[in-house]
């Protein structure tokens, strides 16, 4: 596929069903996702899913917050300075970008 197709046919869904995703579609896309780009190769992504009554409980505490004119919170947050193995991740990508120069 090429680049501008793939962005021209790009969509935002913002209307969900209320019917359960299939365990096999969400490895899936667990599975696509794992090869996306990172800054720097640090791979700072943590994956959570959640089903059943946990999943209603977070619906059911962020009606409430919402209801009860909580702030919005910001889908990406700002997260500082890389840590740990993101670091290393993001240094040891910049000497091998740098040595090229």
């Amino acid at each position: 596929m090429e680049f501008e197709t793939l962005v021209q046919s790009r969509r935002s869904v913002r209307g969900f069903k209320n019917k359960p995703v299939a365990r096999t579609v969400i490895e899936a896309i667990i599975e696509s996702a794992k090869r996306a780009p990172s800054s720097m190769n640090t791979q700072p992504w943590h994956v959570h899913v959640l089903t059943g009554s946990p999943l209603e409980e977070l619906h059911r505490r962020n009606m409430e917050e919402m209801v009860g004119g909580a702030k919005v919170k910001r889908d990406i947050i700002s997260h500082g300075e890389y840590q740990g193995v993101h670091r290393t991740r993001q240094v040891d990508i910049a000497k091998k970008l740098f040595a090229r120069i």
